[in-house]
């Protein structure tokens, strides 16, 4: 490669990691805490737990799960009810004031054997909300999620630059080497590009899935234009319905129709996973990567019939798929280690490479002032 080209790839990695690397640094740093959620939420005691029973324990009605948990705030409405992938002792029932409304939303969190009350996590508050919120927009909506997608991009440019970098710098250095006994930044320099080529994987995976994450939300929003707009057409023009039909009879369908998926959650009518006629059951699979990818059923509210399902369009499965991989958490806690590890090999590498920059502009500030010192003396 000759002179010229190298010169533009290093101006290229140059600018990209400049101006991606404070919010990059941001992102591995909240993203370490989202790694260990679960244990962070046990240290801190928020993490709601079920009390140990036999597997085979019978489970209330829906119906009934959704009595014990509005009688906690009778003044709202269902919106959602979930359980995590690995647990279904748990249902996490969410209601606002209308199916609508993103405002002062509660959860209420229902033991799926006995109908106790294990507790109301708060939706909006708390050190993980904290983190997660930064983590994914910033506290700025979809407005910040596409911003954060950007710095990704240019993540991305400034890992593939480096890689062709690497290859010109080491020609004359055995992989690995570190030089020691030379100046400080020159042993940042061997340091930043051996831990950014260590990581290079790593790196790629995490900010490819982190990019595809940040459009979520039009995603979510195309889908529900496209597919969801044609599984409600039929009742289009009908009159709201005056009263809910069964739940538990809607789930029961659901499961009829899919029995070997299992339960993942349930949109109520008026909200943007189900019409103003409709539950959205969506079941999921059972393994650990199919456990993320969730097939809709809708179910007449009224009456409990099933009225359409489809399997989710590719773009849909990409994401669910994606979102696992970027935090590490369908293989165990061995994948968790390993991802905090490479984590905080990137926040080493990505200070390191800010250090060079700066150090490398108060040497060529040093060298500019010296310029003009000898200048000012000759004119003297």
């Amino acid at each position: 490669m000759n002179g010229g080209k190298l010169r533009r790839w290093a101006w290229i990695h140059k600018w990209s990691s400049l101006v991606c690397t404070v919010f990059m640094l941001l992102l591995c740093i909240t993203g370490l805490p989202l790694i260990f959620h679960h244990e962070i939420g046990h240290l801190l005691g928020t993490e709601i737990e079920a009390a140990e029973m036999p597997a085979n324990t019978p489970r209330i009605s829906m119906d009934r799960v959704m009595q014990i948990a509005l009688a906690q705030h009778p003044a709202k409405v269902g919106m959602f009810a979930s359980q995590e992938p690995d647990d279904d002792r748990i249902w996490f029932v969410t209601l606002a004031t209308t199916p609508t409304s993103e405002v002062d939303m509660k959860q209420v969190a229902v033991d799926a054997r006995t109908g106790e009350v294990l507790g109301q996590p708060p939706l909006s508050s708390g050190f993980m909300y904290i983190m997660f919120s930064l983590h994914v927009n910033l506290f700025a909506g979809l407005a910040g999620m596409l911003f954060l997608g950007f710095m990704g991009i240019l993540l991305l440019v400034a890992i593939i630059s480096g890689v062709v970098l690497y290859g010109p710098f080491m020609k004359k250095l055995e992989f690995g080497t570190v030089r020691t006994e030379r100046s400080t930044r020159l042993k940042w320099l061997d340091l930043h590009n051996l831990l950014g080529i260590v990581t290079l994987a790593w790196l790629l995976v995490v900010g490819a899935t982190g990019v595809i994450n940040t459009w979520a939300d039009l995603l979510v929003k195309y889908w529900q234009f496209d597919q969801m707009a044609e599984m409600v057409a039929p009742y289009k023009g009908k009159p709201p319905i005056t009263e809910l039909g069964s739940l538990q009879k809607a789930v029961d369908a659901a499961i009829a129709l899919e029995p070997d998926m299992k339960m993942g959650f349930i949109a109520f009518p008026g909200t943007s996973f189900s019409s103003p006629h409709h539950y959205g059951i969506f079941m999921r699979g059972t393994e650990a990567l199919t456990s993320r990818l969730f097939k809709p059923v809708l179910v007449d509210a009224t009456s409990g019939e099933v009225t359409d399902s489809r399997t989710l369009p590719w773009y849909l499965t990409g994401l669910l798929v994606s979102q696992p991989l970027h935090f590490g958490d369908y293989g165990g806690r061995p994948m968790q280690i390993m991802w905090a590890i490479l984590d905080l090999i990137s926040i080493v590498v990505l200070g390191s490479g800010l250090y060079l920059w700066i150090v490398r502009r108060k040497t060529n500030e040093a060298r500019m002032e010296k310029l003009i010192h000898a200048h000012q003396l000759e004119a003297e």
